[in-house]
């Protein structure tokens, strides 16, 4: 179990916030009505009751953040040296001081008042004690503030660390920076901590967590590590060496053999042998990382010299710590976190070291002796002599085969990724969604979404051979054409005399002209606007126009003008047409010859019972959405009806929200008498 949660410290407000929480807190839990025609005892009483509750609220709070934030001389020394490169040991013992003082200054001011407030001999002395006491200690939490916005500070950052347990079985990765150290932790467990390529990607220590013979172990990444003096180190560094200082691990060195990382071979030792006094008494194994770009065989011999001396160096911790003697192949491990290539073997072989000392340790130690006398363990006697070798099915054999080949099958099955590498890269390739479909035939995956026409699948008509029958088609029809070519006529002006092939020429022209206007105005219909015919200024639309084109056709266009002619006069004229000529002298001269009004009336009523009316609004128009005119009479009626509040209001439309008069006269002129509240 994990010994330090500190996700669960409580949040700590501001000096603010502060005040206004306990204040409001002191508000809602004591009483808040006094009278001066109380006894004095009972007076005194209530304003001690206010001291006293709002000095232990005070107090519960900060007795809180000083208790739930731990102690660094108490706690593991893993966690007390690593809140100390973090945050600094002494600055956070300051902060903590300062909260604890403030306490104990409450608790003092509170008691002082409290003497104060029994000998009160007034409701206005007691109240000002009162006031007084509140101040005072609002005043000291105010003055705590920078303290108070630092611990929080702090405490969001201890909720960001990693539970990390200290004495659990451990795996430690460390190394220069950008040797594959994330990269391998991000295989053997379910972290996912970022990996780039470049250094300093990790910047703290990253948690995950992997099995190994029914235990759990611990892993842990670690930042990469400079070879340079230790005053030297930043905060980042220091991390890493705080976690090999302070934690019983098996230790894995990485080194990247291939040099990609940015630093050398020669670099890399130096390194090792700077920190070799943080591995004892830790099981140690170097990690070759990075074989598929340099094997380990293919090194120099400089290099080798070196790896050789780091290999010597971890045998000799092996061998210090009293342990059994590891072959060398325990300690110096090759491995390929891009191709997979060793990653299990240096995992297992890592949590083997570490489960083996771990044994070594409490079989050394002096509660073996107590519980080994408690032991028993029974032998069985052989019956017989003969060997019992174990016998395994061929039921089982086989279906371990078949495991098998269904592992190796797996992998090589191809992910979509490479799918998409091989045929041309993201944005080319194109991922074929129905490849897993279960059809009763493969080759149906592929076939097109069936086109339905009256419940019946179009495709199911198709002649699968209609493409060669149309191509024979084509061809009987060309030879039909060739065959009766010389029947057709074709109008290619080699017959025509000279002035047909003129007139052919212009009628060519005219046409090709027809269809470019014809093309320009359906392009423009959209955005053209209509132009009455009083604009015309071109005056394309005349009746002498109309004439000559009737004339050209043979045809008489006297009437037709005539009759546009009657169409274009007064409406005056058109009465008389329509009515009569007595009607129409009559309204002609309706000025000269009606001096009565009810004449005058009737001829207007006749005036206007000539003219076009437009339609009333509830005249039943088909394809205007509504089924009869009943139906749309209720439609105008609900309109009307919803509209009327929103005009009563004068609103403009829904979403008006304009507030037309923002200080109304009949509220906010006029005076009002002593004691009078109500406004009208």
């Amino acid at each position: 179990m994990v010994q330090y949660n500190f996700k669960k410290i409580t949040v700590v407000p501001n000096g603010k916030d502060f005040v206004d929480i306990i204040l409001s807190r002191t508000q809602r839990q004591t009483p808040t009505v006094v009278h001066k025609g109380y006894a004095i005892s009972r007076i005194r009483q209530f304003y001690m009751r206010k001291v006293k509750y709002t000095q232990q609220n005070f107090y519960d709070k900060l007795s809180t953040i000083i208790d739930e934030f731990p102690r660094l001389d108490d706690i593991h020394p893993f966690y007390g040296d690593l809140l100390h490169v973090l945050y600094n040991k002494d600055h956070y013992k300051l902060a903590l001081g300062q909260i604890n003082t403030a306490r104990n200054l409450i608790s003092k001011i509170a008691k002082d008042y409290v003497k104060l407030l029994k000998y009160g001999d007034s409701l206005y002395r007691c109240k000002s004690l009162k006031v007084s006491a509140l101040g005072r200690m609002c005043t000291v939490i105010k003055r705590i503030g920078p303290s108070l916005a630092y611990l929080e500070q702090i405490r969001q950052h201890m909720a960001r660390l990693p539970s990390i347990d200290p004495n659990t079985r451990t795996i430690l990765i460390c190394g220069y920076p950008n040797v594959g150290k994330s990269s391998f932790i991000n295989k053997i467990t379910r972290a996912d901590v970022d990996v780039q390529p470049y250094a300093f990607t990790t910047k703290s220590l990253f948690v995950g967590h992997t099995d190994y013979k029914y235990l759990r172990y611990q892993v842990i990444d670690t930042p990469g590590i400079l070879d340079r003096p230790f005053e030297d180190r930043n905060i980042i560094e220091m991390c890493s060496i705080t976690a090999l200082a302070h934690l019983r691990a098996a230790v894995l060195f990485f080194l990247d053999i291939s040099g990609s990382c940015g630093y050398s071979i020669a670099q890399q030792a130096a390194l090792f042998h700077s920190i070799k006094s943080l591995f004892m008494n830790k099981p140690l194994m170097i990690v070759c990382n990075k074989t598929d770009l340099q094997p380990l065989e293919g090194i120099s011999e400089v290099d080798k010299k070196l790896v050789a001396e780091m290999k010597d160096e971890a045998m000799k911790t092996v061998m210090g710590q009293g342990g059994e003697a590891t072959d060398e192949a325990g300690v110096l491990l090759t491995m390929s976190t891009l191709t997979e290539d060793g990653v299990i073997s240096v995992k297992n072989a890592a949590c083997e070291r570490l489960l083996n000392q771990r044994v070594e340790l409490k079989m050394k130690s002096k509660k073996l002796n107590d519980c080994l006398n408690r032991f028993h363990v029974a032998m069985p006697k052989p019956r017989d002599q003969k060997e019992r070798p174990a016998c395994i099915p061929q039921a089982v054999l086989e279906a371990r085969a078949k495991e098998a080949e269904a592992d190796a099958e797996k992998q090589k099955r191809k992910l979509e990724r490479d799918l998409e590498n091989e045929n041309g890269g993201a944005g080319v390739y194109s991922a074929s969604l129905r490849k897993h479909y279960l059809l009763a035939k493969e080759e149906w995956k592929e076939d097109v979404m069936p086109e339905i026409l009256d419940g019946h699948n179009v495709y199911d008509f198709i002649d699968p051979d209609i493409l060669q029958r149309l191509e024979e088609l084509e061809r009987e029809e060309g030879l039909r054409q060739d065959e009766e070519g010389d029947d057709d006529f074709e109008m290619d002006g080699v017959e025509l005399t000279p002035e047909e092939q003129a007139a052919l020429a212009e009628i060519r022209k005219q046409k090709s002209l027809l269809i470019q206007q014809h093309r320009i105005k359906k392009s423009t219909a959209e955005s053209r606007p209509t132009v009455p015919r009083k604009f015309d200024k071109d005056k394309e639309f005349t009746s002498k126009r109309m004439g000559r084109q009737l004339s050209a056709l043979g045809l008489d266009p006297t009437l037709a003008i005539n009759r546009a002619r009657s169409r274009s006069r007064g409406r005056k004229r058109e009465r008389s047409v329509e009515r009569g000529d007595d009607i129409g002298k009559d309204a002609m001269d309706v000025d000269k010859i009606t001096p009565n009004k009810k004449q005058r009336l009737r001829s207007l009523s006749i005036t206007a019972r000539s003219r076009s009316r437009s339609r009333p609004p509830d005249e039943f128009v088909p394809g205007e959405g509504l089924k009869d005119k009943a139906q749309k009479k209720m439609a105008i009626k609900m309109a009307k009806g919803s509209s009327k509040k929103r005009n009563k209001d004068a609103r403009r439309g829904e979403a008006d929200r304009v507030i037309p008069t923002l200080k109304p006269k009949h509220l906010f002129s006029g005076k009002r008498s002593t004691g009078k509240t109500d406004r009208r």
